[in-house]
């Protein structure tokens, strides 16, 4: 079975799903980054699909970037133009022979994340 990626967004603050974060993937090589992806969470947190599917993947490393700055600003967490948090880049490695799930647990202020199953 060949590879793929997916990821959900957990609002830890409010103990729900975060709906409608924007979410790239990027293939890393050294310095170079190159859009692969691109997605939004649907009502699950989640999204439509592996970020990643099957007949794109390949080993490497890659970075995901969340940004949650308008979600915190529309669900009334945060205000203003400076965030603590707008952008959650995530850089991780993959092999090409496993699912890897890469989530975001977020709140205003920190975030943390794992890697799942």
């Amino acid at each position: 079975m060949a590879g793929y990626l997916t990821t959900h967004v957990l609002d830890t603050a409010r103990g729900v799903p975060a709906e409608g974060i924007k979410i790239a993937l990027y293939r890393v090589s050294g310095n170079s980054h190159r859009k692969i992806a691109e997605a939004v969470t649907n009502a699950g947190g989640r999204t439509d699909g592996p970020i990643l599917p099957e007949g794109k993947f390949k080993t490497g490393s890659y970075e995901l970037i969340f940004f949650c700055g308008d979600y915190l600003r529309q669900t009334g967490q945060v205000e203003g133009e400076t965030l603590f948090l707008d952008s959650v880049p995530i850089r991780f490695g993959m092999d090409a022979e496993d699912h890897y799930h890469v989530p975001l647990l977020l709140s205003p202020f920190g975030y943390s994340t794992y890697r799942g199953s």
